[in-house]
């Protein structure tokens, strides 16, 4: 290929490399989600549940770089699992609020075990893992 043309060489990309390596992580999440019938996006989903317990849609969307029409669907199925209830707020009924349910919280128990399993699927050590996620969320401008 011409010189002029080495920026469009795959090999030369910095995005090629995070998106394949994401596309990896979210692969190898999939067996250790398993026992909680998740999927990864409901995963991350459930943790912003367990750390916040109530939460708006857009809130939601925001913690998680999600659009409304990935998340909305998402959260139904989320509803539909019994793992939160989704309610129009009385402040502001144009406000979607999302609640976890009991059976929410009492899966976060059995969830437990995946980050920690999922540490050991990665070869890196502890300071490579902290210094990709400083720079994963420079990029993400955080």
């Amino acid at each position: 290929m011409d010189k002029n043309y080495d920026s469009l060489k795959l090999g030369n990309q910095i995005c090629f490399p995070i998106y394949a390596a994401a596309r990896e992580i979210v692969k190898k999440y999939s067996p250790l989600l398993k026992d909680v019938d998740l999927t990864y996006t409901q995963y991350i989903t459930m943790m912003v549940m367990w750390e916040e317990k109530k939460a708006t849609a857009a809130h939601i969307g925001e913690r998680l770089f999600l659009d409304s029409g990935t998340l909305t669907p998402l959260l139904k199925t989320l509803e539909r699992k019994g793992l939160v209830i989704r309610r129009r707020s009385e402040k502001d009924e144009r406000v979607l609020e999302v609640v976890i349910t009991e059976e929410g919280e009492r899966l976060k128990e059995k969830a437990l075990k995946a980050p920690e399993n999922m540490a050991k699927c990665l070869d890196l050590t502890k300071e490579e893992a902290e210094f990709l996620y400083k720079t994963m969320y420079k990029i993400l401008g955080r």
